[in-house]
């Protein structure tokens, strides 16, 4: 898998945004369903995909919420999801599927901060894992009849740098031993974001449905990363000393557009129309790094850990997932 796992010379930077990495693509008649899509990062792809002619359906807890954040963007809509309620997921897919549209892309964007303390769902399942991987592969697998109506789609699963800190816990996802990590638990869920992109786009791809882990970078005003609070974001260097947002797009620090710009790179470049399977950040096939170096303020790594990209270890993850779904 790993022989995918380089640059392919897109001509976009860290600092490219979404509507320049959209330029010239017509996405007309194309439909798009965005978890998360109405706040940061994912408000950014649905307008900047709506923008180029896409339908965009945003997945949210609150359809109404959503929809007035959305407003003023033409051809959004939205949907009740809850990515924490098993129900709510089938009750989204079968809405969909049910209505006979085709589904071009599939955005899984929305995703939990990490808690204080070892919080879970009904069904006992760690928070972060539960939402940030566990129901986006139950909605990824629920719309997959809208997906092979396509004739070729796409599904982007919204990662993140921190994938480098954490394999998959297979003895214990849920950390119920007692000994819970917040970030640790974090960086499980977004290296499971990335094994199910690959475990995805090994089993799809002959159906026309590829698989991408994005990165978008830090995005200072996302809810995950203002759980931090200003002294946290502080220490890390992502706001100064009067809380303005600091930006430098070479070391990952980025505005909201700037972000998006490698999601809906996944979702829709036709630069990537022959490549699935890989994690992508600053709208490029992103290098293999396995050096461990600390994160600094000044230095954020985020390139592509083997470790998340090991088919083994994607197709033991997709079976894991299988099984707490009860599937």
């Amino acid at each position: 898998m790993t022989d995918r796992q380089h640059p392919i010379g897109s001509g976009f930077t860290p600092a490219s945004t979404a509507d320049e990495v959209l330029a010239g693509v017509d996405l007309t008649g194309r439909n798009v369903v965005i978890t998360g899509g109405h706040a940061g990062i994912g408000h950014e792809a649905t307008r900047a995909l709506a923008a180029r002619g896409a339908s965009v359906t945003v997945g949210a807890r609150n359809p109404d919420r959503a929809l007035e954040a959305v407003a003023g963007i033409e051809g959004v809509q939205a949907g009740r999801l809850d990515l924490a309620d098993a129900a709510s997921v089938d009750a989204f897919a079968d809405r969909w599927n049910a209505s006979g549209r085709p589904l071009h892309a599939l955005i899984n964007c929305a995703g939990v901060p990490a808690p204080a303390q070892r919080e879970v769902d009904d069904r006992g399942y760690e928070v972060q894992f539960a939402v940030n991987h566990l129901g986006h592969f139950q909605l990824t697998l629920a719309l997959r009849p809208a997906l092979l109506a396509a004739d070729g789609a796409r599904v982007v699963n919204v990662t993140s740098g921190a994938h480098r800190y954490s394999t998959i816990r297979w003895d214990d996802p849920h950390f119920a031993s007692g000994d819970y990590a917040p970030h640790t638990a974090y960086a499980q869920s977004k290296c499971a974001n990335v094994l199910f992109a690959v475990a995805l786009d090994n089993r799809w791809a002959a159906d026309g449905i590829r698989g991408y882990a994005a990165h978008p970078g830090i995005v200072v005003g996302t809810a995950l990363n203002s759980a931090a609070g200003d002294e946290g974001l502080r220490a890390a260097g992502l706001i100064d000393e009067a809380g303005r947002p600091v930006i430098d797009p070479a070391v990952g620090k980025k505005t909201a557009r700037q972000g998006a710009a490698t999601i809906v790179f996944g979702a829709a470049s036709p630069l990537l129309a022959d490549i699935g399977g890989v994690y992508l950040k600053d709208s490029e096939v992103a290098p293999l790094d396995d050096e461990q170096r600390p994160v600094t303020p000044d230095s954020i790594p985020s390139d592509a850990a083997s470790h998340s990209l090991d088919p083994q270890s994607a197709r033991r993850l997709w079976e894991l997932s299988g099984r707490l779904l009860g599937a």
